[in-house]
């Protein structure tokens, strides 16, 4: 047990204030490094850490103290692949990633970000939003997107990518076309002035419109400029399935070419083409020259049903490109087979194992292509093209992992975990709707799992999601607990802490966390029924 210090007594050379704000006292610290814990306490005054006391050792007193019995206090966890771009805005309560330990996150993945585009609030915001009532958000520049978030006060601190695709469409709309030199320039300076108004560095989303249109040499170019600003690169790579391998190639050329540091977003084995391959793709990140992945510990990813489509055929596209026999033809084994240059989502996958969780017609939610092409009398690829027509904002979710996979990705311990998930609740704005249960279990899940089945002992799996994170995308002051760093803390009890949000019920929220602070305030609490928002934006 540590001894307290009453006010105004000795407190040792490197402790200054006369009480402290916050002290969470006899815990198992597990600092974020990786290195073996130990019992003592921690202690908070303003946003930062005020010191860290083995137990033994004199320990000053607090204005408040949290005595958590031998639970792990750790950095709060750090989801550097979230797609909760506007969440603060219609969720600033951010709970589904609050109340499993997240204390911040990365935003702007896939390609995707709010800015340039004031459109994009079709795409994100409106999942929690009545499309009627939601005020669509317009900004001059990045800046003011990150002045609006900072504004409606977080509840977690918010990083920022600026996306390739949202730049594409500003400049050239989604015409399939290499840009001009007069476009590449405009492309350019975009990426220039995001990343000066503090973006982390440059996504792309290459299966999706209109990053798909895009060449190496293309992607490169824009890179570069976030290398020269001191950003790296996030990818959401070409392929995940059979195409798995020339994707990473690619997306490391393009590190070597633009001289930036890469990120392969949710590392993945999709579909049986390549299951057994995990180890293959790890290594393959290992031989590069600066590259690192992250993983959701799922066996399904949760995607737009337009990304079965290849580039040529646009979901504006569709009606007529049905009407006209051979392109029919064409289209479908696209999707079902695929093409050289296009991976099929259904190929080694099946439309059985492929749900829709979000479309205008609730008949067709929870239901997979299979069942919903039973209900429409039509075969499965005609039942898609008929969601897509009807809707094309529809979403699913694709079973097409293999578990053993996962747990190769998530037993090595260079992979960063993160969600690839948006804020959500119970209660919230879309809280009736199906989403991925990793909007709610990710970093409870990805504990479980290592700690159940002996992948890696709790303090590799917390630097998994802290300081390897914090440190990649440069988010200095996070990811470790130290005197001095900013205090973002999870309390949890290691042996059972676990997700309990499942495909079936996913509104559910995790079980064994018990505090979490964000910048030196308790966001909340086990039992408590809000959270206090303490967050902001984090500038590069």
């Amino acid at each position: 047990m540590a001894q307290r210090v009453p006010a105004g007594g000795t407190r040792g050379p490197r402790y200054h204030a006369c009480v402290l704000d916050l002290l969470i006292a006899d815990a198992l610290v597990v600092d974020g490094t990786g290195v073996p814990g130990f019992r003592g306490s921690v202690g908070i005054d303003g946003p930062r850490v005020a010191g860290v006391w083995p137990d033994g050792t004199v320990v000053p007193e607090a204005g408040r103290e949290i005595h958590v019995d031998g639970a792990v206090v750790a950095p709060g966890f750090i989801d550097v692949h979230n797609h909760s771009d506007l969440s603060a805005l219609v969720l600033p309560t951010f709970d589904s990633y609050v109340r499993q330990g997240v204390t911040s996150v990365v935003v702007g993945n896939c390609g995707s970000s709010p800015w340039p585009l004031a459109g994009f609030a079709d795409g994100v915001a409106l999942a929690y939003a009545d499309p009627a009532g939601f005020d669509r958000p317009a900004w001059g520049s990045y800046g003011d997107y990150l002045d609006a978030l900072d504004a409606a006060r977080p509840a977690v601190n918010v990083a920022t990518l600026v996306g390739h695709g949202s730049i594409r469409q500003e400049v050239i709309g989604l015409e399939r076309r290499p840009p001009d030199e007069q476009e590449r320039a405009r492309m350019r300076a975009l990426v220039c002035e995001a990343m000066g108004d503090g973006a982390f560095g440059l996504s792309t989303g290459l299966i999706y419109v209109p990053g798909m249109y895009s060449a190496t040499d293309e992607v490169v170019a824009l890179a570069a400029e976030a290398a020269a600003a001191g950003g790296l690169y996030a990818s959401h790579i070409r392929g995940e399935g059979e195409h798995l391998f020339r994707a990473v190639d690619e997306a490391i050329e393009i590190g070597r070419g633009a001289e930036v540091a890469v990120h392969v977003s949710h590392l993945k084995c999709e579909s049986s083409l390549v299951w057994g391959r995990a180890s293959d793709l790890l290594a393959r990140l290992r031989d590069a020259d600066d590259a690192t992945g992250d993983q959701y510990p799922y066996a399904a990813w949760n995607s737009s049903l337009a990304s079965l489509l290849p580039p040529w055929a646009p979901v504006g596209e569709l009606q007529r490109l049905v009407r006209d026999t051979a392109a029919r033809d064409r289209l479908r084994r696209a999707v079902e087979e695929g093409e050289p240059d296009f991976q099929s989502s259904v190929r080694g996958v099946g439309w059985d194992r492929i749900v829709v969780v979000g479309t205008r017609d609730d008949r067709w939610r929870g239901l997979d292509i299979v069942s919903i092409a039973e209900e429409m009398g039509f075969e499965p690829f005609a039942a898609c093209i008929r969601l897509l027509v009807e809707d094309a904002d529809t979403s699913c979710i694709g079973h097409a992992m293999h578990d053993d996979d996962v747990r190769t990705i998530l037993a090595d311990p260079e992979v960063f975990v993160a969600s690839d998930g948006s804020a959500d609740a119970p209660d919230g704005p879309g809280g009736e709707l199906p989403v991925h249960p990793r909007e709610y279990g990710t970093f409870p899940r990805a504990l479980a799992l290592a700690r159940d089945q002996g992948l890696l002992p709790v303090e590799a799996m917390v630097r998994k999601m802290t300081s390897l994170p914090a440190d990649r995308f440069g988010l200095a002051g996070r990811g470790r607990i130290a005197e001095g760093v900013f205090a973002d803390l999870v309390v949890l009890d290691a042996g059972e802490v676990r997700d309990t949000a499942t495909y079936d019920t996913p509104h559910r929220y995790a079980e064994g966390v018990s505090v979490v602070v964000v910048n030196g305030e308790i966001a909340w609490e086990a039992g408590a029924p809000t959270i206090t928002r303490s967050g902001g934006v984090l500038r590069r």
